[in-house]
């Protein structure tokens, strides 16, 4: 699997599970685009990782729930993709930037 890629569904993943730990894998995938299966896969790395742990309750309806929990790892994780994907899109900004100067030079 690509790399990036997996790096920024893992970025995504960690900042939901940030804001709101008691998403279903379901919601997950609901807002960050991806299907219940990957989200399914990266939970897993995450957790075999370290990054996160997960813990499971019952809620009123008498159906199992998860809680995802972001580990003091996992913090550090999220904060490294989250520069890490910071500093790709400088560069690309910076590449488009210089396209654009030398087409207004050109033209």
């Amino acid at each position: 699997m690509n790399k990036k890629k997996n790096e920024q569904d893992f970025l995504n993943i960690l900042r939901e599970i940030n804001k709101d730990s008691d998403l279903s894998q379901r919601d997950l995938a609901k807002v960050i685009g991806l299907s219940l299966g990957k989200v399914n896969y990266c939970l897993n790395a995450l957790k075999n990782k370290g990054y996160i742990k997960i813990k499971n309750f019952k809620n009123s309806k008498d159906k199992i729930k998860y809680l995802y929990v972001l580990t003091p790892q996992g913090i550090t994780e999220k904060t490294k993709l989250t520069i890490q994907f910071m500093k790709r899109k400088m560069a690309e900004y910076d590449v488009l930037k210089k396209d654009l100067q030398k087409k207004k030079k050109e033209g």
